[in-house]
């Protein structure tokens, strides 16, 4: 007699937190800086770079922004683990009621910061023009998603909050693709527009990616695993 293990039985495959960690830490860099940026206007020490866009009174939409972008970037996270959602549905959905109105404020926030402060120093219409369409577009995604769990159409919903979630995420994967991206093509306004727009064409696609995946491919992965750890009784 044997006993079959399955990839939920692993130890390695049942904890659901490698995505979430991974997710925390490419959010560290730009959470970081904001957090000291915050910490700043509200009289703390000035370590940032100096930024006169905010230099005049209390930036309210840069403090929303950065405030819900930490709760929804921090949240989201583990809302991306298939196995947290699975063990814990009720937290998930807890946690899904109070990270879609801090999804909606990073959306409105980041439209109004573009549209009503001074552009930021090296930025060009190019990249203006993508912000214009960043977070209306992070909105809209959850918007259709919350619509697709209403009528309890799950993939819908998980394909929509991944998609937001990903295009929130853009300024972490900035972080690499300028500073990949400048040591390969230099400096320059125009450089600098499509770098930081590539961070969120490249969330976009691996999003795409994880929402497309064959179901049949990871259902193989399973079978496979739980034939190959077979144990003697």
């Amino acid at each position: 007699m044997t006993l079959r293990r399955t990839a939920a039985d692993h130890p390695a495959g049942n904890t659901g937190w490698a995505v979430p960690l991974a997710l925390v830490a490419l959010s560290v860099v730009p959470l970081t800086a904001g957090g000291l940026r915050l910490v700043e206007r509200l009289g703390g020490p000035a370590v940032m770079p100096a930024d006169e866009r905010f230099a005049s009174g209390f930036p309210v939409a840069l403090s929303l922004h950065l405030v819900a972008a930490a709760v929804y970037a921090l949240g989201g996270a583990f809302q991306m683990s298939a196995g947290l959602r699975r063990r814990h549905p009720a937290w998930h959905r807890r946690a899904g009621r109070a990270l879609v109105p801090a999804a909606l404020v990073v959306a409105t926030s980041g439209l109004w910061v573009t549209l009503l402060y001074s552009p930021q120093p090296g930025t060009g219409d190019l990249l203006y023009g993508v912000r214009l369409v960043v977070a209306p577009l992070v909105a809209a995604f959850v918007v259709l998603g919350v619509t697709a769990i209403r009528r309890r159409d799950i993939p819908a919903h998980r394909a929509w909050m991944i998609r937001a979630y990903a295009v929130s995420l853009g300024a972490g994967t900035q972080v690499f693709s300028e500073g990949f991206g400048e040591v390969l093509l230099g400096h320059g306004d125009l450089t600098g527009d499509l770098l930081k727009t590539s961070g969120w064409v490249i969330n976009l696609a691996v999003a795409e990616w994880v929402i497309r995946r064959p179901a049949r491919l990871r259902a193989h992965r399973t079978r496979a695993f739980a034939t190959t750890t077979e144990v003697p009784a």
